[in-house]
């Protein structure tokens, strides 16, 4: 990599120094600029052309200590049939609770929104942009949680049964 005065000047003076390539890093994340042509070559970077290019260098992240875990199932935590049951058990009853939440709050949504007419308010009686804003955000606030009713749903039926 070339350090970032270099670059610049390789950049201002224009390709008759040097040429630029843009390759991909190492990690698959981030840009290197270099200004190798066989090892550009070998990556498979890209010239860059055209436009001006600025780039500010970073600080150096500090490496932390890379812990590997498995993912194979026998590495999973694995919990007996009674306590799996109570988890299922605990996990449909806070999804029905908040699913009877999320229905009473769409009563009262649709209470207030009123088929697409809800009472003004206040200044909104000379000032009829508010109003349609507030209507507005009462029919996206409707099909919000709409949506959250369905998803409560999807995830209780994705839940075995404890009968």
């Amino acid at each position: 990599m070339i350090p970032f005065a270099a670059l610049l000047l390789t950049l201002a003076c224009g390709p008759a120094l040097a040429q630029v390539y843009r390759c991909q890093a190492v990690d698959g994340k981030s840009t290197e600029y270099i200004n190798n042509v066989k090892e550009a070559q070998q990556r498979g970077c890209k010239i860059m052309e055209g436009g001006n290019v600025t780039v500010v260098q970073s600080a150096p992240v500090q490496k932390a200590a890379v812990r590997v875990v498995s993912s194979s199932p026998t590495s999973s935590p694995s919990f007996g049939g009674a306590e799996q049951k109570a988890r299922d058990s605990d996990s449909r009853s806070i999804l029905e609770s908040e699913l009877k939440k999320a229905e009473a709050r769409l009563v009262e949504q649709q209470k207030e929104y009123n088929n697409g007419e809800p009472e003004k308010q206040g200044i909104e009686g000379r000032n009829h942009q508010r109003y349609l804003d507030r209507v507005t955000e009462l029919k996206d606030s409707i099909a919000r949680q709409v949506s959250d009713i369905a998803g409560l749903k999807r995830e209780i039926s994705r839940l075995p049964n404890n009968n």
